[in-house]
Order: structure tokens, then sequence, then C-alpha cells
């Protein structure tokens, strides 16, 4: 009975609890339902705007540089002194329309020093057949002999090695299997294709698809020799080029991090993380080079100055540029360092396999200077190398240059800035002071009515710490914007 009596209490009080709950759970609903401000549309509108400029700046460089590869008067050189040599060289000319520039080489020495100081990207040595009746050769075929002979062991000088032949090549044929002296026919020796794959293994491989029909047409297979071969881990040669990626993206990274998060520190402070950041990237990207992945298998230290040069250079610049572009900055030394570099340091393709604006940069910029000159240093006996090294530097200087200038933006900046708080602070002094008369008249009756004291007045426009209202309001709206932007660059 008791229990009975207390049901309708409980069920009427669960009931009610049921109700407050569903009418909160409701409002919560309606809460969260409520509809964007303009401003914070617009905020986000606004940064968008930078993944998109990014996606069309790398669509247009990546694609513009990358998309069709074709020789542009691509050097290379046919072994021989003859008429032959001379008529098969102004052949390929007539028939390339632009697209190569065949020189005649003396012999096959003077094609290799020149494929080692990259003056031609691929040699072809032409083959010959003779009839051996006893021990005689044809006329004119002992100087192609000998050079088809001493293949194996001019490669080997060289530091060369004969590569898998690449599908087409021929082995050198045995003694043993050449034909006796009894009236039969032999070939002599092989055509044979000169390359340095270290020098870049897509110059190689498109030379390498002009002379194979070539040889072909002699009705024989294509001997491929490798005068300068890449390391043995890095078999295409392309792994400088994605060292220089990584060491790129270590350091136009942290110019968002130091520019953003370090806005507040002294510029010089922030040129000198600027260095330090710079020496770290490049340490880490030689152990990459040498001990993990053994790109390289010698002069670890010289590619360690030169990614020392590399990385620095782009830490100032972008550190300089923070002053002028705030929160586009990331945006910028993408343009700088990813768009227009990437594609034109000849990590992939040659400039001699891309457009003319493309090859231009090639000359000056930043990655090529890189590339190159590790190329040069490790593969290539250092020839060419100061040049690359001063590309290098004077993008270091051009980054103190940009430091400096940027100095002296923040320089006129905080005399503005001083000069601007001083006239505010001369205003508010003159309204204050115009209102002393009218409190004097007032008595002591203002002053038990609880009103301010002019030293009161001269310090409401301060916090209880002694800062102006708006300054620390002014630095917390900074701290979102740095953070925005250290978020897009580590997004990117």
């Amino acid at each position: 009975m008791t229990a009975d009596r207390r049901r309708p209490d409980h069920r009427s009080t669960s009931g009610s609890d049921h109700g407050d709950r569903g009418s909160d759970h409701g409002s919560s609903h309606r809460g969260e339902r409520r509809t964007a401000r303009p401003g914070e549309l617009r905020h986000v509108v606004t940064h968008l705007i930078t993944p998109l400029l990014m996606c069309v700046g790398m669509g247009l460089a990546y694609l513009g540089a990358f998309a069709n590869p074709a020789p542009h008067h691509l050097p290379v050189a046919v072994v021989g002194t003859g008429t032959s040599a001379q008529v098969l060289a102004q052949t390929i000319n007539d028939q390339a329309h632009g697209d190569l520039e065949a020189r005649t080489v003396p012999g096959r020495a003077a094609a290799i020093g020149q494929l080692k100081k990259q003056e031609i990207f691929g040699a072809y040595v032409p083959g010959s057949t003779t009839a051996a009746s006893g021990a005689g050769t044809a006329p004119g075929a002992g100087t192609a002999s000998s050079a088809g002979s001493a293949a194996a062991p001019g490669a080997g000088t060289a530091g060369g090695t004969d590569t898998a032949h690449r599908g087409t090549a021929a082995r050198s044929t045995h003694p043993t299997g050449r034909a006796a002296a009894q009236g039969r026919t032999s070939t002599a020796n092989t055509p044979e294709l000169l390359v340095a794959t270290a020098g870049s293994d897509t110059s190689a491989t498109v030379v390498q698809k002009i002379f194979t029909p070539l040889a072909a047409h002699q009705g024989a297979p294509l001997k491929i020799t490798d005068v300068v071969p890449t390391a043995k881990d890095d078999p295409t040669g392309q792994g400088i080029f994605f060292l220089m990626v990584a060491i790129s993206i270590g350091s136009y990274a942290s110019v968002a991090v130091i520019g953003g998060a370090g806005a507040v520190l002294p510029l010089r402070l922030r040129g000198a993380l600027a260095l330090g950041t710079s020496l770290v990237v490049s340490v880490i990207g030689t152990l990459f080079a040498g001990p993990v992945f053994h790109l390289v298998d010698h002069g670890l230290a010289g590619l360690w100055g030169m990614a020392w040069l590399y990385s620095a250079g782009i830490l100032l610049i972008g550190t300089g540029l923070h002053t002028f572009l705030k929160r586009w900055t990331t945006l910028g030394v993408m343009a700088l360092f990813v768009m227009l570099n990437f594609t034109s340091s000849g990590g992939i393709f040659r400039p001699e396999m891309q457009n003319g604006f493309f090859a231009a940069l090639h000359s000056f910029w930043n990655g090529a200077g890189f590339v190159e000159g590790t190329r040069s240093h490790v593969y290539f006996d250092g020839h060419g190398l100061a040049g690359h090294v001063w590309t290098l530097v004077g993008w270091l200087l051009a980054g103190g240059l940009m430091l400096a200038v940027a100095g002296l933006a923040e320089k006129r900046r905080r005399a503005a800035e001083a000069e601007a708080v001083a006239n505010a602070g001369a205003v508010a002094a003159a309204a204050v002071a115009a209102t002393v008369p009218e409190r004097g008249a007032g008595g002591a009756s203002g002053r038990s009515g609880g009103g301010q004291e002019p030293g009161d007045r001269e310090s409401g426009g301060r916090e209880p710490g002694g800062r102006e209202f708006g300054q620390g309001s002014a630095q917390g709206a900074s701290r979102p914007d740095a953070e925005e932007e250290m978020e897009e660059a580590v997004g990117v």
C-alpha cells in the first residue's frame, strides 16, 4: 500500500526530471546551431587563399618543368676524325632540328674527358666490320678496332664500369669466338656509347634512345659504357636531389617558427637562431647522405659545407622577408625555394631537357648550386665546383642583406610607434588638464562623491600591472596569427 502510494510521486518526479533534461538538451542544441558571424567566415575564407595559391603555383611550376621533357641543344659527340664521322655528326644535327648539337672528337680518351667535364652527355663510337683472311684487317679498321678493344680498359681508367647494357648492349666478343684465318668474315668491334650517369641519368637515357636505332641500322647491338657511374646505393643519381628537398623543407619550415613565435625577439637574435638552425639542418642532411642512406661514399665534409651554405641562405632570406610578408611568408618562401627551386635544380632533368625559363634559372638559383656542386665534388673531380659554391655564397649574402633591410624597416616602425604613443599621451594629458578647473569648482563634494583625482585620471588608461589598455590585447591578438602561420607551414 505504501509502495503504491509512492509510485505516482516517483513517476511525476522522474517525468519532471526527464522534462528538465530534455529542455536542457534542446537548449544546448539550439546553442550549437547558431549562425556564423560574417567576420568569422571572412577569416576562414581569407586563410584559404594561401593553400589555393600554393595549388596554382605548384601546378604551374611542376607541370611546366616536368610534364613534357625534351632535349634542347643537348651536346653529344661522334668519335672519329675521318669523313664518315663528320658526315654522321652533320646528319644528326640536320635531323635533330636543334634538339641535339653533335660534334666530332678525335678519340675515345678525348670523349671521356669531355664527359667528365660535362661538356657532352654522350659519345658514340662507330663500329666496323672487317674480313679476316689470315691475320690481316681491312684498311682503316685498325683505328676502330683499337678503340673497340680498348673499351674496357679505358672505362676502368676513367673510373667507369660497363653497365648492364640496358637491354640492348652487347658483351664484347671473346677472342676464341672470332673467325679464324679461313676466309670467313667477323665483326671487329661493336658500336659503343659512352655516357656519364652521375651527371644525369635521364640525359643518359635520352642519348641511348637516340643512338640505339643508329647502331641497329648498322646491324650490331649497342654497347653502353658508363664512364662516371653513381654510388652503389644511389643507382639513378637522384638521391642528391631528394637530399636537397629534405634540407629545403627543414629550412623554410623553420622560417615560420622563427618569424612567428620569435617575432617578439630582437632581429639579431632571430638571425642567430636562423644560423644555428641551418647548422643543425645541414648536419642532419649530411648524416642522411653518408651513414644513413650512403648516397655518397666520400667527400662528406664538402657536402656538409654546401648544405650549410644552402640552408643558411634560405633561413636568412626567409627571416628577413617575414618582417614584410608576415603570415604570407610561408607562401613566399615556397615560391622561392620550392616552386622555382626544385624545378630548376637539375636533379630530375638537366636544363638541356627543359624549356628556356627553367634552364635560365638553373644558371644562378641556389638549388642548382647545391645539386650541381655536390655532383661536381663527389663525381667529377671538382670540375666547376668553384662556380657552384659562389652561387651558394651569393644567396647567403643576399640573406644577410635582406636581414639588414628588415632591421632598418623594424627600426623605423618602432620609431613611428613610439611617436604615435607619445602623441596619444600628449592628447590625453591635455584632456585631463582641461577637466581640472571643473573638478576644482566642484569642491570637496566631488571628492567625497567618489570622483577620481587627476592622478587617478592620468593612470586610468593603465592596468594594475602598469601596461596601457589595449597593449596586452594587441599582443594577445598577435599570438593567434603566429600560431596560424606555423600551422600553415607545418601543414605544407
